[in-house]
């Protein structure tokens, strides 16, 4: 398939890349750092992102969505990272309705129709420690009448203290770094016994360590099978790692955008710096890696559309590409600013919190480097 977007895609972008400019651009994300906002983001944009058919990109026609695929959802993703806008599109729209596409009727009926309106929002609650090891998951499910009992602690859940529900990974079976005996739960933000703390990450977005203290659920809040949550997990991890990839891939280019405008305006000596040949080098480099990112993205979601046995490890070398990609961008971008790059008065130092942010998010540039290599047979 070609490396670039279709007609459709083509229009998606037509209809994202202003709205995000003119709605949801780096001024917004100051105003809600500044109010020092408990949610991070703003529910009357997030309304507006339903109403624009954004949030139901992922949600089968059936469900009330479009019916679109990753590549459709990674369009707004850059977008959402071009203009850091604060919203939680990869968590809910990505992730959470990835997951739901895999439960029953009753869950879908229960939260989709909310999702795709832009008045519902999902935390995923799968990480336990500082890095993203999903295969470690050790939290406990047992089972509880007819239904089950969560014991544990869940990390850095994006958006949890906002949510409506949160999509929890835990162990009904097996051990600690196994794949077998996960089951996913959604678990609603009233439920009895889970305690939430707040934390506010580098680039101002809100997350929530959680304590689920014999949190008791219905059979009915299972997403999938039981004991093999690992089948729909590994859908959700690869949708949600794709998505950020993507967003990775418009901080990149924010970044690098903001720094071409700065060389081709900044004197010095009496001259352009922009007129620099070590700077112009140093530019077109980070040009030619940022489209090379972008192509491994866009295959990355390609795969995942066609259902591509290779989507995973593509995947991986999206995410870890676009890692590394934006890492760059923004590192040159501060430093061709010179010392003003890391004054607040310049939004090239915001774009270097978003980054650092994202990095971490479902797996850094190392993580994935090294699962490219296993999925390779190393």
């Amino acid at each position: 398939m070609p490396l670039y977007l279709n007609d459709d895609q083509a229009m998606m972008q037509d209809s994202a890349r202003p709205f995000m400019a003119d709605e949801a651009p780096v001024a917004h994300l100051r105003e809600f750092r500044d109010k020092n906002c408990k949610d991070g983001f703003s529910h009357d944009l997030w309304r507006k992102f339903g109403e624009m058919g954004f949030t139901g990109i992922l949600v089968g026609e059936d469900d009330g969505g479009l019916g679109m695929g990753h590549v459709e959802a990674g369009v707004v993703m850059e977008e959402i990272g071009r203009n850091l806008t604060p919203s939680p599109f990869l968590g809910t729209a990505v992730a959470g309705v990835t997951a739901l596409n895999e439960a029953g009727s009753a869950l879908r009926e229960k939260y989709l129709p909310g999702i795709v309106a832009g008045e519902t929002v999902l935390g995923m609650a799968i990480d336990e420690g500082g890095k993203h090891r999903p295969e470690r998951i050790a939290m406990q499910a047992e089972r509880a009448g007819n239904g089950f009992k969560l014991s544990g602690r869940k990390q850095f859940v994006l958006q949890g203290g906002s949510a409506d529900a949160l999509i929890v990974a835990a162990r009904t079976g097996g051990a600690a770094g196994e794949t077998q005996g996960i089951t996913l739960f959604a678990v609603d933000k009233d439920a009895a016994n889970m305690r939430m703390e707040s934390a506010r990450l580098v680039d101002s977005a809100m997350a929530a360590h959680v304590d689920f203290d014999g949190v008791e659920v219905t059979a009915d809040a299972v997403v999938g099978e039981v004991d093999e949550g690992w089948t729909v997990l590994r859908k959700v991890l690869a949708a949600a790692r794709a998505g950020s990839a993507s967003e990775l891939i418009g901080v990149g280019t924010g970044a690098m955008d903001r720094t071409v405008t700065y060389l081709k305006e900044r004197k010095q000596f009496g001259r352009l710096i922009g007129e620099f040949q070590a700077l112009q080098h140093r530019a077109a480099h980070l040009y030619s890696e940022m489209e090379i990112a972008r192509a491994a993205v866009l295959k990355a979601q390609q795969l995942l559309d066609e259902g591509s046995d290779d989507a995973e490890l593509w995947v991986s070398i999206a995410k870890a590409k676009a890692g590394i990609t934006s890492d760059l961008a923004v590192r040159e971008g501060v430093q061709m600013h010179g010392g003003v790059g890391m004054t607040d008065e310049y939004d090239i130092g915001l774009f270097m919190k978003r980054d650092r942010a994202l990095a971490e998010y479902m797996g850094d540039a190392n993580y994935h480097a090294n699962r490219v290599a296993e999925l390779s047979g190393y």
